[in-house]
């Protein structure tokens, strides 16, 4: 029996022997039929501990206006203000806390971030994708504290892992045995709620393989719904769930609902009646809607943006007799985190011991910019910070007679920005923790040969089931694309150094190994032949950064869009 299976049942045991406690409180003579219980989460903070800058800073209204937001002290002081609001109260996250994080929280193997979500008061997270980038064996850690095997303790002297569950009631051994905790038990305003954790099944196409060997991840509705009918039996009828999958939107404020409908929705719309909202991530949108679920009966899907910048607020009205929700008196809302409150001085003392410990690796100059290199761009999807990336993996490649490069656009996590860096040295400087911040992964770079007919076959994927994903390219390639085309004619005049490109012909081609293993379901990578390594894409694009000092925005002519 692993240690997760004696949790899971320790957990309901918990929960049975509640059950008569709370009846007690529920009889005849209880002052109220109903109690009230807020729910607090939060998605996809991925260790910004600092206000992030640029777009990724900045959180847009109904209106089309913007507010600077997120920002961990500013966090802890909303969640503290919504908690003194809400006598019942509980604090929760929908995954990817940590992973692609700042490098004041990645060079401390995001131990701070951990801590940061302690001192929150966190009482149950799922896991999301990026838990995984270090493996399994780190998650573990993260969960359960030790130093790290090979830096081992830089951040503090020691490290005592989270004191909250990491959730994944659909990620499994590949023997069949449990991997984590399928859902966690929270006793508030005098009843249980049950809080069921799924992440993404399609969570090997996301990461590289070797962060998940032996591990399975399950359809989600059929591990929520499993995970509904356990709790039930022992009891436990309000029930939440934590969706690590999201769904993209359409523009919208935070508590707008124009979604375009996707993998949350459709989860949303099949899982059991028995759950009564559900908190999702992944997607980094702000959204704040209403389900039908399959009984006919409406709840919540929300999902707070990425960051930091938004809270998601589920105020929970529970019948005391039932114990279940009371959906129509129930109310979500997402708040933003402004930064008009007064920062939380515990939460701010931990990031300045942070910033102060990464400081003489952070804040070393290693390029200079002329104005924002921005991660995002014109319609074409082609964005001025990632022809500059994928210029300099081209160039950091050269030796391995590379023709072109392509990155993926999820592995651009932040803008370069023409404004004051850190260390105050003036206007344009970019420092080694922005240039982290950029590029997180420490994804290595490989150089692959490909046919034409293979490179025209990978742009065709831009435009896959999960949703259109435009890969960002190197000067030397060239390319039109006409999205209302069918699915396969889409991509025409395709070029490498400005000749066509020749369907049997041989090309050189650098992608981060995590592409070169399929990732994002560009699958067409895999038939790559020729692999010659690279090296790692920061370092890729630090040697680039100072070898062009004053790098100003590229002309946006590589990718061409036409009706």
């Amino acid at each position: 029996m692993t240690l997760s299976i004696r949790a899971v049942l320790r957990s309901c045991a918990v929960a049975t022997a509640a059950l008569a406690a709370v009846a007690l409180a529920t009889g005849p003579a209880a002052a109220s039929p109903t109690t009230d219980v807020r729910l607090i989460s939060f998605n996809d903070l991925h260790g910004n501990l600092e206000p992030p800058s640029g777009s990724s800073g900045r959180v847009t209204r109904s209106d089309g206006t913007t507010v600077d937001a997120g920002g961990a002290a500013y966090l802890a002081t909303h969640v503290k203000q919504l908690r003194e609001q809400v006598r019942n109260s509980v604090v929760l996250s929908s995954g990817d806390n940590i992973g692609a994080s700042p490098v004041i929280s990645a060079l401390f193997h995001d131990e701070p971030t951990i801590d940061f979500l302690n001192q929150l008061g966190v009482r149950a997270s799922v896991v999301g994708n990026h838990e995984f980038d270090e493996g399994y064996a780190e998650l573990q850690r993260m969960q359960f504290g030790g130093c790290h095997p090979k830096d081992g303790c830089q951040f503090r002297k020691s490290f005592p892992g989270a004191k909250f569950p990491f959730l994944g009631s659909n990620v499994s051994f590949t023997s069949g045995l449990p991997a984590l905790l399928p859902f966690s038990v929270q006793f508030s305003g005098g009843v249980p709620i049950g809080v069921i954790g799924a992440t993404l099944k399609d969570l090997p196409t996301v990461v590289t393989p070797d962060s998940i060997k032996g591990l399975k991840f399950g359809d989600e509705v059929a591990a929520i719904d499993r995970t509904a009918e356990l709790l039930d039996l022992f009891g436990v009828k309000a029930q939440v769930v934590l969706l690590h999958q999201g769904d993209n939107t359409e523009g919208g404020g935070p508590d707008d609902c124009k979604v375009a409908p996707g993998p949350a929705s459709k989860i949303a719309a099949k899982v059991t009646p028995k759950v009564d909202a559900i908190f999702t991530g992944h997607s980094h949108q702000q959204y704040d809607c209403t389900v039908t679920d399959p009984a006919g009966n409406p709840r919540t899907m929300i999902q707070g943006a990425s960051f930091g910048r938004l809270l998601s607020v589920l105020d929970l009205k529970i019948d005391l007799r039932t114990r279940d929700v009371v959906r129509a008196q129930s109310k979500a809302h997402n708040e933003i985190v402004t930064r008009d409150v007064t920062p939380d001085p515990a939460v701010r003392k931990l990031i300045d011991e942070a910033k102060a410990k990464a400081a003489p690796i952070a804040n070393k100059q290693v390029g200079t910019i002329t104005a924002d290199l921005l991660k995002s761009g014109p319609a074409s999807g082609e964005t001025p910070l990632g022809d500059v990336i994928a210029d300099a993996q081209l160039e950091a490649t050269a030796s391995n007679k590379a023709q072109l490069a392509i990155t993926n656009p999820g592995g651009i996590r932040a803008d370069l920005t023409y404004a004051s860096s850190p260390n105050g040295e003036g206007d344009g400087v970019v420092t080694y923790g922005e240039a982290f911040t950029v590029q997180p992964f420490a994804n290595i770079m490989q150089t692959i040969t490909l046919t034409g007919a293979n490179l025209k076959n990978v742009l065709e994927q831009q435009w896959g089931p999960g949703g259109t994903k435009i890969l960002q390219i190197s000067k030397t390639l060239k390319y039109t694309y006409s999205a209302s085309a069918p699915a396969g004619s889409k991509v025409s005049n395709i070029t490498v150094d400005g000749k066509p490109v020749d369907p049997n012909g041989s090309y050189r081609v650098s992608v981060n190994n995590f592409l070169a293993a399929g990732g994002d379901g560009f699958t067409e990578f895999t038939k790559g032949t020729g692999l010659t390594g690279g090296p790692v894409d920061l370092d890729a694009l630090i040697a680039y950064l100072g070898a062009h000092p004053a790098i100003a925005p590229p002309p946006a002519d590589r990718i061409t869009a036409v009706a």
